[in-house]
């Protein structure tokens, strides 16, 4: 899959980078511009770049970086940097660049593409104000808006509800590779692990999903009518990151705050039984963290959740300090969920400790 990415990243540009490859205005050859999200690419996105693409002798496609789309939940549901895979994958696209602005505004400017395409639904009901922005600075430097077509529409939003793409791997991948992360370094973090003493501090959670039977609902109020079938409750927040160090090959300690409740013993006996030393601290003025997602065919109906999200006193703090200070370890993680345990002075414990 990397190598597949690999062969098409030397499309992707900067806008200056561009600027130098294509040169200043007049051009030999005629440079056109699209800009969008380009989220979940449908024949609508592919149409608009074929007709983009007769237009002139250069395709650039512009796409909104991943900290500037606001459109929907959890958007956008592809990152920026497979997006601009994905895009330069297209042989009828040239070049394209990441946006790291707002607005295509500052690239136009500094691209000075010859066209500047649109799809047809921007005209539809008179030009918006962003397009007549972006046609303003086109006009100062002599280039062209042009809207291409629209006789086939799709809504990536509407696709996204019917199916939400399925591409973590692809994600991860993405992150690996911004970050220099091989599988190789993964395996030689991983062996090195082994007998490693880290101490874990932060705040647990325990999940919970209820399992229920839709019945039906009231006619003459707004509530639904749910059988239970089942609760299944897991060990979660900085205990899971325990777990998965401990699976990882290390010797962990697990330093937390937990409730005089029976989750107390759920979590203290998971723990243990996978050798992780639990250090638990008992407040018996908040609850052990539970967050019960009530689930009815395979959907998620309504959370509940049971916490207390004030800070841990000075009391537990100075325990849970103590018992950094006092075990031996080769790194200290703190994984912070903000239930509790999240004071200033809880983090300068760990100064003087190297990590491994």
């Amino acid at each position: 899959m990397l190598e597949l990415l690999d062969r098409y990243r030397h499309k992707i540009k900067s806008a200056e980078e561009l600027r130098d490859i294509i040169g200043p205005r007049p051009r030999k050859k005629r440079v056109i511009m699209c800009h969008g999200v380009f989220d979940v690419v449908h024949p609508g996105h592919v149409r608009h770049l074929l007709y983009a693409r007769s237009k002139a002798d250069l395709l650039i496609a512009s796409i909104t970086a991943d900290h500037h789309i606001t459109k929907g939940t959890h958007r956008p549901h592809v990152p920026q940097d497979l997006r601009a895979v994905n895009l330069a994958a297209f042989e009828v696209v040239d070049y394209v660049v990441i946006d790291k602005n707002a607005k295509p505004i500052e690239n136009i400017r500094i691209i000075q593409p010859d066209y500047f395409a649109k799809g047809f639904e921007y005209t539809a009901s008179g030009m918006p104000v962003k397009t007549a922005e972006e046609a303003d600075v086109l006009q100062s430097y002599g280039g062209e808006i042009i809207f291409t077509p629209g006789d086939i529409v799709y809504s990536s939003s509407s696709l996204i509800d019917l199916a939400p793409p399925a591409i973590k791997l692809e994600k991860l991948q993405i992150v690996m590779e911004r970050n220099g992360i091989t599988f190789d370094k993964l395996r030689q973090t991983l062996d090195a692990m082994t007998g490693r003493r880290v101490h874990v501090v932060g705040d647990t959670i325990v999940d919970s999903y209820t399992h229920c039977a839709m019945i039906g609902g009231q006619t003459k109020t707004p509530t639904m009518s749910v059988l239970f079938e089942r609760k299944v409750d897991y060990v979660g927040g900085a205990a899971i990151v325990a777990k998965h160090l401990a699976a990882a090959g290390g010797r962990v300690t697990f330093s937390t705050v937990l409730g005089d409740d029976s989750y107390r013993d759920f979590v203290i006996d998971d723990l243990k039984g996978v050798d992780i030393e639990v250090h638990a601290v008992i407040d018996r003025s908040r609850p052990t963290v539970n967050k019960n997602a009530i689930v009815v065919g395979g959907y998620r109906l309504l959370k509940v959740d049971t916490l207390d999200n004030r800070s841990i006193s000075d009391q537990i703090l100075e325990e849970i300090t103590r018992a950094v200070r006092k075990v031996p370890t080769d790194a200290v993680v703190f994984s912070d969920f903000r239930h509790g345990p999240r004071r200033p002075g809880l983090r300068h414990s760990a100064v003087g400790l190297e990590p491994f």
